[in-house]
């Protein structure tokens, strides 16, 4: 990974694009956050943040001329609040191949009052029911969504879905998984099954101090090998299978 500095900005290539803006190339760094772009001097259009390791989408400072952002190949799994107070102007917003997850994930993107185009293909999301529609409800100006057109009459449709009696049931249930996601929450135990409560305290204390998502990250892998933070790994308890073939084969040992 590299760490996205003054320097690196500075010396990042850039040139006008096919659409005469102005575009900053920050493609395939690795750069895990974005971070001090006030080196940009607020002097570019379109940012190019592409083939990165890019897992929320925040960290900018106030850049009025920003019209369009690339974030294909990345590995969102949060948008950030209060995005139109850095992003004013923002117009397109292209992040194929994220995590976002949840509709409620994609609710601080409605605050951005100049948004026209979106593209979340290969997004988990994408595949949500109700996912076009949520979105032409929630952001009525937006007018492309994963490159379709939203038409008026799928505008329509989403309004009286969404503002139904059904629909505002929907949008709490909506609400309420995207707040209570948490990175790491929903760690599969299938390889550690004989876990003490002292241990259990370990691990939460372990995922609550974490300051990143990479530390996150590292320590759903270890509980997912066997593996608690500050011990040697554990071993999954054998099933009643593996048990009878363990016993067989000591008899067999044993017989020889």
């Amino acid at each position: 990974m590299v760490k996205l500095t003054t320097e690196l900005i500075q010396n990042s290539m850039q040139y006008m694009n096919p659409c005469r803006d102005r575009e900053l190339d920050l493609r395939g760094y690795k750069i895990p956050q974005i971070e001090n772009l006030g080196a940009t001097l607020d002097q570019f259009d379109t940012i190019d943040f592409s083939d990165n390791d890019i897992r929320k989408l925040d960290g900018f400072p106030l850049l009025k001329r920003l019209k369009c952002i690339l974030l294909n190949n990345n590995r969102i799994v949060r948008i950030s609040e209060s995005l139109e107070q850095y992003l004013p102007n923002l117009e397109s917003l292209i992040m194929p191949n994220n995590n976002i997850t949840e509709l409620g994930d994609l609710d601080p993107l409605a605050t951005l009052p100049k948004l026209r185009t979106l593209s979340l293909m290969n997004n988990p999301v994408a595949n949500k029911q109700h996912y076009r529609a949520y979105i032409a409800f929630k952001m009525p100006e937006l007018r492309l969504l994963d490159y379709r057109k939203i038409k008026q009459k799928e505008r329509d449709d989403a309004n009286v879905l969404f503002k139904s009696k059904k629909g505002k049931e929907m949008q709490k249930e909506i609400s309420r998984k995207a707040k209570t996601f948490v990175p790491g929450g929903n760690m599969p135990d299938n390889k550690v099954t004989n876990l003490t409560p002292q241990e259990i305290h370990k691990i939460r204390e372990a995922i609550k101090n974490a300051s990143s998502l990479v530390e996150v990250e590292k320590l759903t892998r270890m509980l997912q090998s066997g593996q608690i933070p500050g011990q040697k790994p554990l071993q999954a308890q054998p099933t009643n299978g593996q048990q009878e073939d363990e016993e067989e084969m000591e008899t067999d040992q044993n017989g020889l």
